[in-house]
């Protein structure tokens, strides 16, 4: 089997197409798209607990702690201690984050919306039911003899 027909790789590829393709986007904005994918897992309002933005994006914690710091260092979030429980660290948006973060946003709808235009709804459907059921193969290891 070549390695073009296998399910992993093509994954692979496009995903690192795409991310090239935000990277690109990104860079203009002095972001990455790790950057832009937190910003847009941080509630504007309310803001985030840190504990729960490493699971939303499949990072370990020890990764995001170091992205958390680079970000504040640039002006993009600050933390604060919740009101209601003082142990828990929330996560805000700096008026400058906040630009960024609309910046990812319109970029993320672009790119959807291109995508749509260009697949028909039937097909995207399809893929859609493919690419969960891969994960629900990937989550219960039904690949494992």
């Amino acid at each position: 089997m070549k390695r073009e027909d296998t399910v992993d790789y093509n994954i692979k590829a496009s995903w690192h197409a795409i991310s090239r393709m935000y990277n690109q986007e990104a860079m203009q904005y002095d972001i990455t798209t790790s950057i832009g994918f937190v910003l847009l897992n941080i509630d504007t309002e309310e803001g985030t607990p840190a504990t729960k933005i490493a699971p939303l994006l499949g990072l370990e914690a020890r990764s995001l702690t170091r992205m958390l710091k680079s970000m504040e260092e640039k002006g993009l979030i600050y933390r604060k201690a919740d009101p209601a429980d003082r142990r828990l660290v929330r996560i805000f948006l700096t008026e400058k984050g906040k630009e960024k973060k609309e910046v990812s946003r319109k970029t993320v709808k672009a790119f959807n919306k291109a995508i749509k235009e260009s697949i028909p709804e039937e097909k995207l459907k399809v893929f859609f039911e493919v690419i969960h059921q891969i994960n629900r193969v990937v989550e219960e290891q039904k690949f494992k003899e």
